[in-house]
């Protein structure tokens, strides 16, 4: 054989070897037993339109691992409404958990929380529009008494000149707590000189305003943030210097306004578990770590375990993927990809979600995103019919919990509770 032709004929081979090594490899399968009783489930008993599951024994774990966590640092618990906004799944964890408090950030909800727990003590969770407050007064009703069990954030002056003419407006007393800035850096109070006139305007109006505490909220202390920026330790090491200087300067300047059963709030999901030594704070607040959503997978959080899921149907089965005006060229898309060689239609779409259930599932960037019927590819081996049930993994809570009506716990692979979510 003439080198020309040996030549050839290796670049040949070399070239089908490279080719079939690029080409993806099959990566479905069929749902694992748990998932699958879930399908059944729904199956027989769901709605069969897109649903948010709670996993009870998921949350019972993460219940138990956070019990744990209080009974170490002897802290308090503060549930994060917005992270789970249900009052069914809020009273579980209240009961669970043993705390009362809440931390809430939106008044429709606010107006809710004090009628659904009228024995709660509810911390504002971010600084709201003083007609935010107004409207609180003039819709709530009911034993929830405001005046000793509601806290309302404060960040600036000028917004607590707001809030002492509402109070002076409405005929009552205001508890104030302070956002204190620790290192996040949305905003609060950033050095001794505000947080003076903040306490010193409360001071100065004790028939209106009432010093109730401060918050430090530290996401970053657990998040997966480059080694260059400080260790978790170090980072914490920062974050309480800071709050204890703020604490220091309210007892020394303000020694009238400063006294026992104070709420000194912390942490967040992520970084809860790093706050178990310090004995500055007296509360922790917890919400979507409960739930661990996709975009909470991080090492502070590696003892907690999914337990939110969307499910959702499939409402029809096309067989390899075809793009519009391509038609029959498309055909190339599952020739290279065995993962393209089923296409599926999914009832609604379009979420802070990633499939998860069965493996292999992807979303098909050529063909776009819908909210009513969502393309899903994947391969034969993911058996998949219609009916069947897709599941994804929510990417938070928060807002992605409120979109699809009543949430259905589940308990051993059956539904035994259905939940609404909190309405405007």
């Amino acid at each position: 054989m003439k080198r020309r032709t040996l030549v050839l004929a290796g670049l040949g081979a070399g070239g089908l070897l490279a080719t079939a090594w690029l080409r993806p490899g099959d990566r479905g399968q069929p749902h694992d037993a748990y998932f699958q009783a879930l399908s059944q489930e729904l199956k027989a008993n769901g709605p069969m339109r897109p649903v948010m599951l709670i996993d009870l024994d998921r949350l019972d774990h993460n219940i138990e691992v956070v019990r744990q966590f209080l009974a170490r640092s002897g802290k308090q618990l503060r549930l994060v409404e917005k992270s789970l906004p249900a009052p069914g799944l809020l009273r579980y964890l209240g009961e669970q958990l043993g705390t009362q408090r809440l931390m809430s950030f939106h008044q429709p909800f606010l107006n809710h929380d004090a009628r659904l727990f009228p024995e709660a003590d509810i911390l504002l969770g971010k600084p709201l529009p003083v007609r935010s407050a107004q409207l609180f007064y003039q819709q709530h009703s009911g034993p929830f008494d405001p005046a000793k069990q509601l806290q309302w954030l404060i960040d600036t002056p000028a917004r607590l000149q707001q809030y002492l003419a509402l109070a002076q407006g409405l005929g009552t007393r205001l508890r104030i707590n302070i956002e204190l800035d620790v290192g996040l850096h949305r905003g609060g109070v950033s050095d001794t000189q505000t947080l003076g006139q903040l306490l010193q305007l409360i001071a100065d109006h004790p028939q209106q305003l009432e010093f109730a505490g401060f918050m430090g909220y530290d996401p970053f202390v657990g998040m997966n943030l480059p080694s260059v920026l400080g260790s978790q330790d170090a980072l914490l090491a920062k974050v309480m210097a800071l709050y204890q200087g703020y604490v220091d300067f309210t007892r020394q300047r303000f020694p009238a306004l400063w006294r026992a059963g104070l709420t000194l709030n912390t942490a967040g999901s992520p970084s809860y578990r790093a706050h178990e030594q310090e004995r500055l704070s007296s509360e922790v607040a917890i919400g979507t770590g409960l739930l661990k959503p996709s975009h909470y997978d991080l090492p502070s959080l590696a003892e907690h375990v999914p337990a939110a899921f969307i499910a959702t149907p499939v409402l029809k089965r096309t067989g390899a993927l075809r793009i519009p005006a391509l038609d029959e060229k498309s055909r190339l898309f599952a020739w290279w990809d065995v993962n393209q060689r089923e296409t599926f239609f999914i009832y609604g779409g379009n979420w802070q979600a990633d499939p998860i259930s069965p493996a292999g599932l992807q979303l098909s960037g050529l063909y776009g995103r819908s909210s009513n019927q969502e393309l899903i590819n994947g391969s034969p081996a993911v058996g998949l019919a219609v009916d069947d049930q897709v599941f994804l993994r929510p990417t938070q809570s928060e807002s992605v919990l409120l979109q699809f009506g009543d949430l259905l716990a589940v308990r051993g692979g059956r539904i035994v509770e259905r939940w609404p979510v909190y309405q405007e």
